[in-house]
């Protein structure tokens, strides 16, 4: 975040360019920014702490020369943003989405349709695709509010979850990014040491490479974010396309899905529901990468490509993996690759290439660089939310302490990738579903005026959020209720078949939706606000 207002001639928007940044990466503070925000902020500090903030910021401008990006959560005013809307810019909304999510750790998604929960590849490639279209368009709808309001999605929910609730939703977004993060990191660990001769190199060094290479990219900022992630896509699709030619042969496509009638509809809801929380969780992110997009930018246009960037990435590589688990029962390399890990699994797709194969191999797992850049970079503006002490912390560093914790967590958690998958993104779907709910209802209900974005950062301005707590939280029974996780069958679930059925998603969103209106208009009419 900027530790002092720039010069005008600094802060103009006076360069042309496609890529959403503001002119030079240089940050002007909004007018009538409070003071105490920043280090050099306080008017009557101690001499030592001026001397900080002069160095602070000496080496801040450096690296603003070499496109740091020094914003924080700060709204980003109209002037500030970019002044040239071109169709190349619309064309980055389609290729950021396709590099964020065309990674290697979404074809390990896939494999567990036919691994884990014994779907036939047809009943696995429906539910895949299906799942991913249900989830991709909430993350469409919250992408197009980044240009509106100008401010990141997390204090956008300030606007409905009022300024106290709010966090609790920042926290769990945290959890649920960093976990993201910590599986990206061991998939290419896995992958990388699939690859070295005889598992030479360990899974760990991976793991840290990955984590090193997405915290530099990500704490530079939203411009090398945007421009890495406009070419990231291609060595993928290359590579990509290339294990489906060799491996497809190995395809099962014939064996039917395995139980009875109950547990295969079971199978069927529950495989459907993870794919559903695989593409829900881009919605707490969504906007914050197109903040510096102008207000006049075309909200069916954004939606669209979002929309069609992640329906595009989620299909090709959720086939691939179910097509490369469901060879696992008839082909014992394949079998004997995946005990070692998915990572290892799609080593061995690639295995009839040997040499070039390997190569396809390392371009795979590099590619989780991209899908870790974007929640690693969304992770430190997220932490700014927390509260006026933790917004005085620039981005970079709260983008440093997140790499921390997901690669010291990856790094513990390397051996059980499969139950962090099944266990954990269906979690986390949860809640983002009963969010996704009640900021529904506000804006078709309560705000169909529109907002008032100048009082993002004023908690007298917001709502209290008793209602959207308290809907939250019925929400959030529902999906226990409901819920089918390896360790724990809602009441609700267990009725389905013999493994349940996961329906957290959709009665918690459902019982959400039904509790909030008639509490927010209670809230309105007591407390106005």
């Amino acid at each position: 975040m900027p530790l002092g207002q720039p010069p005008p001639s600094e802060g103009g928007a006076t360069k042309e360019t496609d890529v959403p940044v503001p002119p030079d990466g240089v940050c002007v503070e909004p007018p009538g920014h409070r003071e105490g925000v920043g280090f050099s902020g306080a008017r009557h500090g101690a001499s030592t702490r001026h001397r900080l903030a002069s160095c602070l910021k000496k080496v801040e401008s450096q690296l603003v020369e070499y496109s740091l990006e020094i914003r924080g959560i700060e709204r980003v005013q109209e002037h500030e943003r970019i002044p040239r809307l071109t169709w190349v810019s619309y064309l980055q909304v389609f290729l950021l989405w396709m590099s964020v999510n065309l990674a290697a750790n979404n074809i390990s998604l896939g494999m567990l349709g036919p691994a884990v929960y014994g779907l036939s590849f047809l009943d696995s490639a429906l539910c895949a695709v299906f799942g991913a279209l249900v989830g991709a368009t909430a993350a469409s709808w919250m992408a197009t509010w980044g240009p509106i309001s100008g401010i990141r999605t997390m204090a956008f929910g300030r606007y409905t979850m009022g300024w106290w609730p709010s966090k609790l939703i920042v926290i769990l977004n945290l959890i649920q990014m960093i976990g993201y993060c910590l599986i990206n990191c061991v998939v290419c660990g896995q992958i990388l040491s699939a690859v070295s001769p005889n598992g030479s190199l360990p899974v760990a060094v991976g793991i840290v490479i990955i984590a090193v290479i997405s915290w530099i990219i990500a704490t530079f900022g939203i411009r090398i974010f945007h421009y890495y992630e406009r070419f990231a896509f291609l060595p993928q699709i290359v590579a990509l396309s290339i294990l489906f030619g060799v491996s497809s042969s190995k395809f099962d496509l014939s064996t039917p899905s395995d139980g009875d009638t109950r547990t295969v509809i079971g199978n069927r809801l529950s495989f459907f529901s993870l794919c559903v929380s695989a593409a829900i969780t881009y919605t707490p992110l969504a906007a914050d990468f197109f903040v510096y997009y102008p207000e006049r930018t075309s909200r069916v246009k954004l939606f669209s490509l979002t929309l069609l960037g992640l329906l595009c990435s989620f299909t090709l590589a959720f086939l691939l993996g179910i097509g490369l688990a469901s060879g696992v029962t008839n082909h014992p390399s394949y079998a004997a690759a995946y005990n070692n890990g998915q990572g290892a699994l799609i080593v061995e797709g690639f295995g009839p290439l040997h040499a070039f194969g390997d190569f396809c191999s390392v371009i795979v797992a590099l590619g989780l660089i991209a899908n870790t850049v974007a929640p690693t970079y969304s992770a430190g503006v997220d932490f700014q939310v927390l509260g006026r002490y933790t917004e005085k912390v620039p981005r970079a560093i709260w983008n440093t302490f997140g790499v921390i914790i997901y690669m010291v967590c990856a790094l513990a958690g390397r051996s059980h990738l499969a139950e962090i998958f099944t266990n954990f993104l269906a979690l986390m779907g949860y809640w983002v579903a009963v969010w996704l709910g009640i900021i529904l209802e506000e804006r078709l209900i309560f705000r169909r005026n529109g907002y008032n974005w100048a009082i993002w950062d004023e908690p007298s301005k917001h709502p209290l959020g008793i209602a959207a707590l308290i809907a939250f939280l019925v929400g959030w029974a529902g999906a226990i209720l409901c819920m089918a996780q390896v360790w724990y069958i809602g009441p609700l679930a267990g009725l389905v078949g013999e493994y349940g059925a996961d329906m957290g998603n959709y009665v918690g969103f459902s019982w959400a939706a039904l509790v909030y209106p008639p509490l927010r208009y209670f809230e309105l009419k007591r407390f106005g606000r």
